[in-house]
């Protein structure tokens, strides 16, 4: 597959995985916030539970363009895990720096840096499944890492530590609310 193609599936993925993301910030509500939803959608306005607007979105698109790309490119797993660290890297720095250097938060503010998030993420993936073939062991690490942060994403869910990326914006308490 041409690295054009390549660049478009990556493009499309951007549009994608912000649309699925901003989708899944409504579904634990729907579901009448029914706990096992918890483990996928956010829960809270945490900063934390934002985050997996990204993480699930990701796997999902991940899940899908690998039956299309797994024949023509190289380095998929490790790119699907640096797009994975590297959106909620992009997202923490931003938003903590606006936040820090103004004292206000803005919706609209945070809905770009989510895109952006998602658009840097996506081009790294896209550098990395371009460049030659990176060791095996790397795609092990990889794999493992993702699964890792997965389980992240569910354990902080049900078990969040009081500290103030886990803290809900709106009404100061942490993890699931009470009903």
């Amino acid at each position: 597959m041409k690295q054009r193609s390549l660049l478009k599936w990556e493009l499309n993925g951007i549009w994608v995985i912000f649309l699925l993301g901003s989708l899944f910030h409504f579904i634990y509500e729907l579901t009448g916030s029914h706990a096992a939803a918890g483990a996928f959608f956010p829960i809270n306005e945490s900063v934390f539970e934002h985050l997996k607007m990204t993480f699930w979105p990701v796997v999902i698109w991940s899940a899908f363009s690998y039956r299309f790309l797994k024949a023509n490119t190289y380095n998929f797993i490790v790119s699907r895990a640096a797009a994975l660290f590297i959106m909620p890297i992009v997202i923490l720095a931003l938003f903590y720096g606006y936040t820090a250097l103004t004292g206000w938060e803005n919706v609209f503010i945070d809905i770009l840096i989510f895109l952006l998030a998602v658009a840097t993420g996506q081009m790294a993936g896209y550098w990395i499944i371009t460049r030659k073939p990176l060791p095996l062991w790397l795609t092990g690490l990889s794999a493992i890492l993702i699964i890792t942060l997965g389980f992240g994403y569910i354990f902080f869910t049900y078990h969040p530590p009081h500290l103030p990326i886990f803290m809900d914006a709106n009404t100061g308490s942490y993890g699931l609310p009470s009903k």
